[in-house]
């Protein structure tokens, strides 16, 4: 029935990629939300490496001409140690020996601006003159561009008022700092324009292969939305892409395993479900037909073996209703905070006089725990099912013992007999709905109890695990604690 209704309702291939939208064409990849934003990293690394060529221009600059201020004063203090009288001849001398070495230019000029010595012809005019009995530790140089014989050049010139009431400058030329700024700036630009182009390029290789990465995404997206959900999202690595691709792939494993469980349960319910209808026919048509000849007592003995056969028939379509609605997470609005402790030691007293009709002693082991969000009635029914089939699987003058612990993780729910057990390759066949092993067939059961119980451990996120031997079972429920939903 289920595999009819899905048949009906799938939709073709070409009918969900229409849906879906068009598939990108190459020219379309560069309109991509990568290629954007590799745009506007470019942008931002091109005004960012303006910036930072201007402040290193900046930086540069004042540093060296810092270094010609400091050369500047120490030539003024040279200048301070000279008599009025024979300043003309160490102008000249230093003009001579040293001012092409250091790139220096001197000149004296009289109050009125007259030229007096130096290779200076023109007196600049200056912001600010020292006198010859200062320190000149403050004294700052003044870019300006002056004419030095038949060339002018950029110079960074200081000048003092002498006690003869004359002017002297002294200068430096900045060809030295102007090179050094020009490499400097060809070296960014070029380093910039390298460093630009390789960001740019592995960028759009960056870019190409999210681009692929999501076509591959989408090719499988078009085939799970055409019907076939064993496939799953390429995952490649652990960035963003990846962990969606994950959660998505959780997502298809939940939506696989609901749609398993459907297809089963229609399975079971047309495969299970024939012979007891077969029987409550039979055994309702030979009550009719057997109503007149025999007697009342085995008429009633007939329609109570019919009755059997409805409650049974009752019993399993309850389960699995009880399974299709823990299968949905609608349940969890009833959750709030649970004690354990209190709850395993209410089941184990109800369970008790049963037992004690068996001649099974339970043992109990309960000790303080956190408490667990979780439904209460829904832990009660998952543990009730678990306790009743240690019980019911358990020899007479059996032993059955109940342990909760408190582990480093949070609660931990042991429950163990010392009935058949389970064969270690049935421990997870047991959990499917309506298996029997073999070695309990003999008890009476749909098969459907582990299943319920299954469902409400996964349906509180908790984990539940079997073990054991042959001398017994060990069904162990790991109560790890969780925060309560936002939703």
């Amino acid at each position: 029935m289920s595999t009819l209704w899905i048949e009906r309702n799938r939709k073709p291939a070409a009918a969900t990629l229409a849906e879906a939208g068009p598939a990108p064409r190459q020219g379309q990849n560069w309109h991509t939300t990568t290629f954007r934003w590799l745009t506007a990293y470019a942008v931002i690394f091109s005004l960012g490496f303006m910036v930072l060529l201007g402040l290193i221009q900046y930086s540069v600059t004042g540093a060296m001409e810092r270094e010609a201020d400091s050369g500047l004063r120490w030539q003024l203090r040279y200048f301070d140690s000279r008599d009025d009288a024979d300043l003309p001849r160490a102008i000249a001398s230093r003009a001579t020996h040293g001012g092409g070495l250091f790139h220096s230019h001197y000149g004296l000029f009289a109050a009125n601006g007259r030229h007096l010595a130096g290779d200076l012809d023109e007196a600049p005019r200056l912001r600010r003159y020292d006198h010859v009995d200062q320190a000149h530790e403050s004294a700052t140089g003044q870019t300006m561009t002056q004419r030095v014989g038949t060339v002018r050049r950029e110079l960074r010139a200081m000048g003092e008022i002498r006690p003869d009431g004359n002017v002297l400058i002294v200068a430096r030329t900045l060809d030295d700092v102007r090179r050094v700024h020009a490499e400097l700036v060809k070296a960014l630009v070029a380093g910039g324009i390298v460093c630009l182009s390789a960001s740019v390029l592995g960028g759009l290789l960056i870019g190409l292969r999210q681009v692929r990465r999501v076509a591959a995404m989408r090719k499988a997206t078009a085939a799970i939305a055409a019907g076939d959900l064993s496939l799953r999202l390429p995952v490649k690595g652990f960035d963003e892409i990846d962990m969606l691709a994950q959660l998505v792939n959780r997502m298809l494993d939940e939506v696989e395993r609901l749609m398993t469980e459907v297809k089963f349960a229609a399975d079971g319910i047309a495969h299970d479900l024939r012979t007891p209808l077969t029987r409550l026919r039979f055994s309702l048509a030979n009550a009719k037909a057997e109503a007149d000849r025999l007697k009342a007592g085995e008429v009633a003995s007939l329609l109570w073996g019919a009755r059997d056969e409805v409650d049974a028939l009752i019993a399993r379509f309850t389960a699995m209703l009880r399974i299709a609605q823990l299968g949905t997470r609608q349940r969890r609005a009833a959750f709030t905070y649970v004690d354990l402790a209190p709850l395993i030691h209410d089941l184990c007293e109800l369970y008790r006089p049963l037992a004690e009709d068996k001649r099974v002693q339970i043992h109990t082991s309960i000790a303080p725990v956190e408490t667990v969000w979780a439904d209460r009635e829904l832990l009660f029914e998952a543990f009730s099912n678990l306790l009743d089939n240690a019980v019911k699987f358990s020899p007479d003058d059996g032993h059955v013992h109940v342990c909760l612990e408190l582990e480093e993780a949070g609660a931990r729910l042991r429950i163990f007999d010392n009935g058949p057990g389970i064969p270690e390759a049935e421990r997870n066949l047991v959990l499917n709905h309506f298996y029997r092993s073999r070695h309990t067939a003999h008890v009476s059961g749909s098969g459907l109890g582990l299943g319920i119980v299954s469902a409400i451990v996964r349906l509180h996120d908790f984990r539940l695990s079997l073990g054991g031997s042959e001398q017994g079972a060990i069904v162990c429920v790991e109560c790890w604690p969780h925060e309560p939903d936002a939703g």
